[in-house]
């Protein structure tokens, strides 16, 4: 097992308060930090970290190894004089509950433009050599990345796909050609990666000082645009304009009847078995310089992934097609050791993806708004117990938050939701107050090593906290909380908790 009993909360840094539009690795992530500390947490649990593409989706990034140059503290850039101190003053008024990306995007990368040509410019030797040698470090991911991300810009951003033949075919004169034409964008590019690994370091370092281990996030599939795809082509199944032949999704399921269409290229997996797996191994040892635990999103489909013909409208006319399995995981476990890994099996989850979990001992996820009707294994769990080699959440960033889930029926019918809450009633004994803390202290005292508490739910929101709505592209990942709500009667209850079930 991974963990010692512990807990913490899910929360993703664009979440986090601030002035600036959005949450970054700033001051108010150091603070948020000191809060989960001061709350004998011990864990903090982030999505994923890339620069985000389509619907500002974390899960639909531009890249599985960069970092998300919005995240980096403008804050920081001035304490070290890459900007002048008017660019903060000078800021307009951002919404303080959500993140308006566009407008974000239209303040930020100017300023982070203008940070690069000032480091540029003076940069003391010691800064330039640290700046190299990040970029020789991360060279394997970061030359195609920080081209593709200028191409991209001078493309109108428009998918690499929409690109000229011999740029999509990546022709030898066409890259060397556009590495010079492109000189300074590409500089700017990987500036901001210096900036997000160097910040992000100094945040992760704070949270060890504090007693607290982070636990990222690797999205199973990777985004069509994105510049593993552009320069990886033969791992995936493209045709010959490099489009997707096939794309990745699930079934219908509890949160769409005609199931969820991600559109994610799906990979050559014996293309990468010739390899050992070199890509992935690559991509496991990289978050794990992040992080310290990884949850491995849709960890069903190593064992079987849904495929649908590209150009269907919606998931329902997939497979089931099978996936790596075991070979996968013992080729990462004999290049890396063991594996911080946390398998996300939610879904239509089958005997053999079970079974491909408990041969490597990985622990599984268990979600209590599950428990009352969805998820037969959950409602077990709540009669039985949970199995100690699990996580425990009340919900997750799919879901509605607790409150949202138990006061609305969202998409569940009429009937169905109202014998959820009797449901509810019955196993809790619950008079309705206060529901987020009762699934909050039933996730505490299970036998799961690791329970996990959306930030949401313990600030008591309603479906207004909700952070996605999968299967819809519009208003998702915008929320934000306030310094105010997690006030000192929410820490002082939710660490006396943690306390109480042996989890500080």
């Amino acid at each position: 097992m991974i963990f010692s009993r512990s807990s913490g909360v899910l929360l993703h840094p664009t979440s986090l308060p601030g002035r600036l539009g959005i949450g970054d690795l700033g001051a108010a992530a150091y603070a948020f930090v000191d809060a989960l500390a001061e709350m004998s947490q011990r864990l903090w649990q982030v999505l994923p970290l890339g620069p985000t593409g389509y619907a500002n989706s974390p899960y639909q990034s531009f890249s599985a190894f960069a970092g998300n140059p919005l995240l980096i503290s403008l804050e920081k850039l001035v304490e070290e004089n890459w900007l002048p101190p008017a660019c903060l003053e000078e800021a307009p008024a951002f919404p303080a509950a959500r993140v308006d990306y566009g407008r974000v995007i239209q303040h930020r990368l100017p300023l982070l433009r203008e940070a690069a040509a000032t480091f540029q410019a003076q940069a003391a030797t010691f800064e330039r050599k640290a700046f190299e040698e990040f970029c020789e470090s991360q060279r394997a991911w970061l030359e195609d990345y920080a081209l593709f991300m200028a191409l991209k810009e001078v493309h109108a951003l428009r998918p690499w796909t929409t690109w000229p033949a011999d740029l999509i075919r990546r022709e030898r004169k066409a890259l060397h050609h556009w590495r010079r034409e492109l000189a300074g964008e590409i500089y700017c590019q990987k500036f901001f990666q210096f900036q997000f690994f160097k910040q992000w370091a100094e945040l992760k370092a704070h949270a060890r000082a504090r007693g607290l281990q982070i636990i990222g996030d690797i999205p199973i599939f990777v985004a069509h645009d994105s510049a593993e795809v552009w320069s990886h082509p033969e791992l995936f199944h493209l045709d010959e304009q490099g489009q997707p032949t096939v794309v990745a999704g699930v079934p219908p399921d509890y949160f769409s009847a005609t199931g969820q269409l991600w559109g994610n290229p799906i990979y050559r997996w014996e293309r990468m078995a010739e390899t050992g797996f070199a890509w992935w191994i690559e991509r496991f040892r990289a978050t794990l310089q992040l992080v310290d635990y990884i949850r491995l999103d849709h960890f069903r489909g190593f064992e079987k992934h849904w495929e649908i013909p590209a150009g269907e409208k919606t998931a329902i006319n997939g497979k089931w097609v099978e996936g790596p399995g075991a070979r996968f995981f013992e080729a990462v476990l004999a290049a890396l050791g063991q594996l911080p890994l946390i398998a996300e099996d939610l879904g239509v989850i089958t005997p053999e993806v079970e079974a491909l979990r408990d041969q490597f001992g990985f622990p599984g996820m268990k979600v209590l708004q599950f428990a009352f009707g969805h998820d037969e294994r959950v409602v077990r769990g709540l009669i039985d117990g949970f199995p100690e080699n699990a996580v425990i959440y009340t919900g997750t960033h799919d879901n509605d938050t607790t409150l949202g889930w138990f006061q609305n029926p969202g998409g569940r019918k009429p009937e169905e939701f109202e014998a959820e809450r009797v449901t509810v009633r019955k196993f809790l004994q619950h008079d309705d107050g206060q529901i987020n803390w009762k699934l909050i202290e039933v996730a505490m005292k299970s036998a799961c090593r690791a329970a996990i508490i959306p930030l949401q739910d313990l600030l008591g929101l309603g479906s207004e906290g909700r952070m996605n709505l999968p299967g819809t592209t519009e208003a998702n990942w915008e929320w934000r909380f306030t310094a105010d709500m997690l006030t000192a009667e929410i820490r002082a209850r939710f660490k006396a908790m943690t306390m109480q079930y042996g989890r500080a």
